[in-house]
């Protein structure tokens, strides 16, 4: 039952081409129940905890301790620097792991560094010419947004689409996606799939 994996319940906001639309009941919430169950996506890692089975999922996000400064991992690649209400605010990604049962499937590390403090999360890739995603979130939702590589990059998807980068193709890691368009129809991707965004609500633990 799809209960297994999600709650079964209407969910909120969706978001296409920047509009944000409640997603229909129970079609296409239905499609997507059986999008997230066939790449075993566990929002229960998500919700801290909560037993959903097969354990396939992004993890929630961990924090260092106020003041902190942790090395780097080696392994650690920067895609984006920039300057926050909270200071300077570097975004980078680490720890790339192919799924053992799903080639189109990846987890990466994502770390976000502040001057005070560093956050680290887990996000779910998937890499498919058909359905590439980008699977992330945190204790209250699990957020998936179908992305379009090749197609336009904005500043509300660049890093989405930079994180998918490195981690479908890792020689690209760091690389402007708004410049990798002829490599991305190389890879086989038409550059003609619609954006979305996709949230589901975790159930309260």
């Amino acid at each position: 039952m799809l209960s297994t994996f999600l709650p079964l319940r209407r969910p909120g906001a969706r978001f296409q081409n920047g509009a944000p639309q409640l997603a229909p009941w129970p079609g296409q919430w239905l499609r997507t129940c059986l999008l997230l169950a066939s790449l075993e996506v566990a929002a229960g890692a998500l919700a801290g905890g909560w037993a959903v089975a097969p354990a396939q999922a992004a993890a929630p996000a961990q924090a260092a301790e106020p003041g902190s400064s942790p090395d780097r991992p080696a392994d650690l690649v920067i895609l984006e620097e920039r300057e926050s209400l909270q200071g300077h605010l570097s975004v980078g990604v680490f720890g790339l792991q192919k799924d053992p049962s799903n080639p189109d499937l990846w987890r990466v590390n994502i770390w976000r560094q502040w001057p005070d403090r560093v956050v680290i999360a887990t996000d779910v890739v998937r890499c498919d010419t058909k359905a590439p995603q980008r699977i992330t979130g945190d204790r209250q939702r699990v957020i998936v947004r179908f992305l379009n590589p090749g197609g336009v990059i904005s500043r509300a998807n660049r890093l989405d689409h930079m994180v998918w980068w490195a981690s479908c193709f890792p020689q690209q890691a760091g690389q402007d996606p708004a410049a990798l368009a002829a490599t991305a129809r190389q890879l086989g991707f038409s550059g003609q799939l619609p954006e979305s965004e996709q949230v589901i609500a975790t159930p309260p633990r």
